[in-house]
């Protein structure tokens, strides 16, 4: 049997033969004596071969034994570009890479969801600035109504990617809902000042709701309860419905008042505001002035359901404001 270590050389064409094959002779062929090289040339090919031997001996390749070792320039998934650092940052149930992703692999995707909520954001003052400035702005309806129709789709759109791409932060969750209704609430406060009175009691009401359901929530939070006030489907449809409202009231031409609306009347002193019931000369969007009946009926009916779904969220919380959990 031959053992695991064998360290001398042999120079035999027919030894190493023998030894591969195993034969009676292996030992003879490993012991036998054998005359010093004549020279150095000599002495490195005994010392290839008895490498070579040893290598074959304990089941390995010659070739690899005698080479030297080279670093490894194989490519593997950690030599990938930062084409993938920004998909590996996704979630673990993300999707894979779909064809904006992989057009431009180097944009910080997981952090698209908190840029959108930083433009709803940014919006704001933007909005804010139109609505007054310059004084003669014959697209300011149009405009305003753009800037406030594009601040809800990314309301709607941040959360969307949010959970398709698994990913969530601190900072995002805090801020979602805050620019939501900083948005909402300047483009009611902003109205009820071009209408009054009708404008200014449902937004006064959606107003209210939001600041009583939000503190509802903090309070729910503190106690480990906050599932209980977790946002339902009638909250979802009165978000959909005031924004809705309101990206056509915003719609209206300026110069449009409510003596234009003949229902408003009925609502005495309420029913009076706006410029008139004729539009501003030189305004671009003349052909809208007939949206400011239906999108006030919206406004009234998001008031509505803002009062109905919040009476939903303080019912479930009623058990617990009233010590009884």
């Amino acid at each position: 049997r031959v053992g695991s270590s064998i360290t001398t050389p042999l120079t035999s064409a027919a030894d190493r033969l023998a030894l591969l094959r195993g034969g009676s002779d292996v030992e003879s062929a490993v012991t036998a004596p054998l005359p010093p090289p004549a020279d150095a040339g000599a002495a490195a090919a005994s010392s290839s071969s008895s490498t070579a031997i040893s290598a074959t001996v304990s089941g390995g390749d010659a070739e690899e034994a005698s080479s030297p070792s080279s670093p490894d320039t194989s490519v593997g998934p950690s030599s990938t570009s930062s084409s993938s650092s920004s998909s590996s940052k996704l979630g673990p149930n993300a999707p894979p890479p779909g064809l904006l992703r992989r057009t431009f692999p180097s944009f910080p995707w997981h952090s698209l969801p908190n840029y959108l909520t930083y433009a709803r954001c940014l919006s704001i003052p933007l909005f804010m600035i139109l609505s007054y400035y310059p004084t003669t702005f014959p697209n300011r309806a149009p405009v305003l109504s753009l800037i406030f129709a594009l601040a809800s789709i990314t309301d709607w759109f941040d959360g969307f990617l949010a959970r398709r791409w698994d990913i969530t932060s601190a900072f995002g969750a805090f801020l979602d809902p805050v620019a939501d209704k900083l948005m909402v609430s300047t483009a009611l406060i902003t109205l009820a000042g071009r209408y009054g009175g009708i404008v200014a009691v449902p937004s006064s009401i959606i107003m209210a709701r939001e600041v009583g359901v939000s503190a509802l929530r903090e309070w729910m939070a503190q106690q480990g309860k906050r599932d209980s006030v977790k946002v339902g489907m009638q909250g979802k449809i009165k978000t959909a419905l005031t924004m809705a409202g309101l990206t056509l009231l915003l719609l209206v031409p300026d110069g449009v008042g409510l003596d234009s609306v003949s229902w408003t009347k009925f609502f005495g002193p309420l029913g009076v505001g706006g410029a008139g019931a004729s539009v501003a000369e030189g305004v671009v969007n003349a052909g809208w002035s007939w949206m400011l009946g239906p999108s006030l009926i919206m406004l009234f009916a998001s008031a509505v359901v803002t009062v109905t779904s919040g009476s939903v969220y303080f019912r479930a919380a009623w058990p617990v404001l009233s010590g009884k959990e």
